[in-house]
């Protein structure tokens, strides 16, 4: 009895396949998404009638509460990462040939730009500038996954606050 379903599985499988290649991106993303979801359902009813949701709960209780022991973390970071992230997106723009108008020409920076990028208001004393630098850069530097722009960026800040 178990053949003739694996038989089955694998003939539709077939087929399956066979059809997607032919159809549009957009209608098997949207497939994929419906399977993904229904199968994530079916395993909740499963679990739900064969006694075993308690294991699933409490892996969602877990990380819940992990969520919220990082959501301080999360939000003191977040308008620095947002920061960066438009000026990441503004650039990458910029290199596809669309202008954004908000990097100035030839890797110059504007000192009101700098400050933005460090996070910090205009007239900020060196010490403030420095630590601003250091902060960003043990978040965003490249040995540690962040991207060689974002770090070329916060050091031309640095440079351009500090007229060195």
């Amino acid at each position: 009895m178990i053949r003739i379903y694996l038989v089955l599985l694998i003939v539709v499988a077939f087929y399956a396949l066979r059809a997607f290649r032919k159809a549009s991106p957009a209608f098997v993303a949207r497939l994929i998404r419906i399977m993904g979801f229904s199968f994530i359902g079916v395993m909740f009813l499963y679990l739900g009638a064969t006694g075993r949701l308690n294991g699933l709960f409490a892996l969602t209780g877990i990380a819940v509460a992990f969520a919220v022991r990082m959501l301080p973390t999360l939000l003191r970071y977040a308008p620095y990462l947002h920061r960066l992230w438009l000026e990441f997106t503004a650039a990458k723009q910029q290199s596809s040939g669309q202008q954004s108008g908000r990097t100035s020409p030839k890797g110059t920076m504007a000192k009101e730009e700098a400050y933005e990028v460090l996070g910090l208001k205009p007239g900020a004393l060196e010490q403030d500038i420095i630590a601003a630098h250091r902060k960003l850069m043990q978040k965003i530097h490249p040995d540690r996954g962040g991207s060689d722009y974002l770090a070329a960026k916060i050091n031309l800040a640095k440079k351009i606050l500090l007229n060195k």
